[in-house]
């Protein structure tokens, strides 16, 4: 299988279906994590089909010292951004449940245990929604997507220092939105 470099090179040189090989690569990846920054399904598919078409689009202004995830990633996640600004945040837990689906389900445990569990989940969720853009996005990059410091520096240009102080807040803000949550989880 190609690397991401040598489809880059194939999709420059007119062999677009080599692009198509990089959306199927990438584009489930990607839904998953703008599910999680612009809280809704729909959001995400409309997010992840614009920064794929910017993507191909802007080519050939990708820099090969990045990783392509990367560079995708930075186009949807100020695309994301930029869709948060224009619309007014959900305040429903059931309405993010509703519109992500994301909900994971465990046929073994008992329906009070799942009840729980989703509950859980949903406060988690509306806690995240809750937090501002720029701590809600480094979260996401660390917490669900698992990039290092250095990494989510790069995707967001901005210098290790700052991510570190803006995942540190998000933490200690999402900490006191979920306090409640974890005084019950402790008292079990």
């Amino acid at each position: 299988m190609n690397d991401d470099s040598q489809l880059i090179a194939d999709a420059l040189s007119g062999h677009y279906g080599a692009f198509g090989v990089l959306v199927e690569r990438y584009q489930d990846r990607l839904y998953n994590t703008m599910v999680h920054v612009v809280g809704s399904a729909e959001d995400a598919r409309d997010v992840v089909q614009d920064a794929f078409v910017q993507a191909f689009v802007k080519l050939e202004t990708f820099q090969q010292s990045a990783a392509f995830y990367t560079w995708l990633y930075r186009i949807a996640f100020n695309l994301a951004m930029s869709r948060l600004r224009r619309r007014k945040p959900t305040v429903s837990v059931e309405h993010a449940r509703e519109s992500t689906g994301l909900d994971p389900v465990d046929p073994h445990e008992a329906p009070d245990c799942q009840m729980e569990r989703n509950e859980r989940i949903g406060l988690v969720r509306d806690a995240i929604a809750k937090l501002t853009e720029d701590h809600r996005g480094v979260l996401v990059l660390r917490e669900i997507e698992g990039y290092s410091y250095d990494e989510i520096s790069a995707i967001l240009d901005m210098p290790v220092g700052t991510v570190r102080s803006r995942l540190h807040r998000a933490r200690m803000e999402l900490r006191d939105q979920l306090k409640d949550l974890l005084q019950t989880e402790l008292q079990e």
